[in-house]
């Protein structure tokens, strides 16, 4: 008998009894009937395996790294206790990096690895995130720094960097070189950060939260704003932009401008009305590639809700006066910006959509996809493969009977254009390489690697590649 393999412990067990209804859940609980697309190739949210929150994007080096907060499953509060890391050349295929920065990675830090954000300067990362002071019982904002986006990042300072109990900061280096952190809940404050990003100069300033600079919120004489939590600030063409989450608790995002970082500001609207099946919101806006795109989460997955919740993700564009137009949920997502190349190595863990699979570091370095059952699968879009493949390679382990990769276009259940077996290699982290032929891969088609085999966890995979035909060029 094959000893059963252990339950991954950051699993969300969202694919698994429940990967039948996925699709309807998201189509139901996200976007009206009238426009639902075939729930099997939405792309919204854009991780399915573990429950995604707050998100923050970075544009770097050709690619979308996405900075995310985790909830933990089944949590009936903001149980969170890890960082996440994802990103994209093409806005739909996002690579899991897994979980370079923890509560671990702050000896002061004892709870609420709550939104944080990361920028680059000098080739540095700063992730600045609120974590409990253990030695106040207070939120503080700390900073870690890694030489690398996806980490691993050090604690910068051994210390909170700033710390009046509140919550969620953003960063923006403006053009001169100042660099401005801001956040709060209920309040918005912000300090202006020295070069070093790990020190500021003055004090902490307070934003005045007026009525003509954050709207005016209604039945609540406490809270005269809409101004919520969440600030996202960025600049774009002499104009500065502070989106924020609205009027708790059945959040909505809107936006001010100033002509300014420090203000006055200006309240514009609505950017995301309330919707989907969270009561809390989270915005992120980058551009890249030429387009814009605006971040947000919500509890669209099964088993998700206002404490499990999940990135996703639409493309925009700004009105002609520099306004946000009104953004809705989709389950359809961005569209792809290119395509992806088959015959270069594809981290196996690079998915548009996931089906029964979860991810985990592997001995070789890197992330993995395991936990993997009989009809499991994970589904690749927009592959490239011109006018044809030959053969197909995987790096793959077994420390069970192993199973057969099935390569599929268009569907689950779409053509079979090869089969590639994987043997009992000894161990769950004991890889070799498997090369089977492939025959009628040609276009631009959506791929799905879909796992076949016996019962129980069948194999894990670390990446895969394409060989062209004699007739193709591979892409250098």
């Amino acid at each position: 008998m094959i000893p059963a393999r252990p339950s991954p412990t950051t699993s969300t067990g969202l694919t698994r009894a429940v990967a039948w209804t996925l699709g309807l859940l998201l189509a139901f609980a996200v976007v009206p009937a009238a426009v639902q697309p075939t729930a099997a190739r939405a792309d919204n949210p854009i991780v399915q395996h573990v429950y995604t929150a707050d998100p923050a994007p970075l544009v770097h080096n050709g690619r979308v790294y996405l900075y995310t907060g985790h909830d933990e499953d089944g949590s009936t509060y903001f149980t969170m206790k890890d960082w996440r890391v994802w990103s994209s050349a093409d806005m739909v295929n996002w690579t899991d990096h897994g979980s370079p920065l923890s509560l671990a990675t702050f000896s002061w830090a004892s709870a609420d690895a709550w939104a944080g954000q990361t920028v680059e300067r000098n080739g540095r990362f700063y992730w600045y995130v609120p974590v409990k002071n253990r030695a106040t019982g207070r939120m503080a904002i700390g900073v870690a720094v890694s030489d690398s986006p996806t980490g691993p990042f050090r604690d910068a300072l051994g210390r909170p960097l700033v710390e009046n109990g509140e919550i969620d900061p953003t960063v923006f280096i403006d053009d001169d070189g100042q660099a401005y952190l801001y956040w709060g809940n209920p309040n918005l404050s912000y300090v202006r950060l020295n070069a070093d990003m790990t020190s500021y100069s003055g004090g902490v300033t307070r934003i005045p939260l007026t009525t003509a600079g954050f709207g005016t919120r209604t039945g609540d004489p406490n809270r005269p704003t809409l101004y919520e939590e969440g600030p996202w600030v960025y600049k774009r063409n002499g104009l500065y932009y502070m989106v924020f989450a609205a009027k708790c608790c059945s959040e909505f995002i809107a936006y001010s401008t100033a002509p300014g970082p420090t203000g006055p500001w200006t309240y514009r609207g609505t950017v995301m009305p309330t919707q989907g099946s969270s009561f809390t919101n989270h915005p992120g806006i980058v551009d890249f590639r030429g387009s814009s795109y605006f971040f947000y989460h919500n509890g669209a997955l099964p088993g998700g809700g206002g404490f499990t919740r999940s990135v996703a993700v639409e493309k925009f564009s700004y009105n002609a006066d520099g306004t946000i137009p009104t953004i809705n949920m989709t389950n359809t997502g961005a569209p792809q910006v290119g395509t992806l190349n088959p015959y270069a190595r594809q981290e196996a863990e690079t998915i548009a959509w996931g089906s029964g699979i979860e991810t985990e570091p592997a001995g070789e370095g890197g992330m993995n996809i395991g936990w993997i059952d009989n009809g499991d699968y994970i589904k690749v879009k927009g592959v490239a493969f011109g006018p044809g493949a030959s053969s197909f390679t995987a790096r793959v382990a077994s420390g069970s009977g192993g199973g057969t990769v099935e390569l599929r276009l268009g569907s689950p259940s779409g053509t079979v254009v090869g089969r590639c077996g994987v043997p009992n290699t000894g161990g769950w982290q004991s890889w070799t390489t498997v090369t089977c032929p492939v025959a009628g891969a040609v276009g631009t088609q959506d791929l799905y690697l879909r796992f076949t085999g016996g019962s129980g966890y069948l194999l894990n995979m670390n990446w895969w590649q394409f060989t062209p035909s004699s007739t193709v060029t591979a892409a250098r």
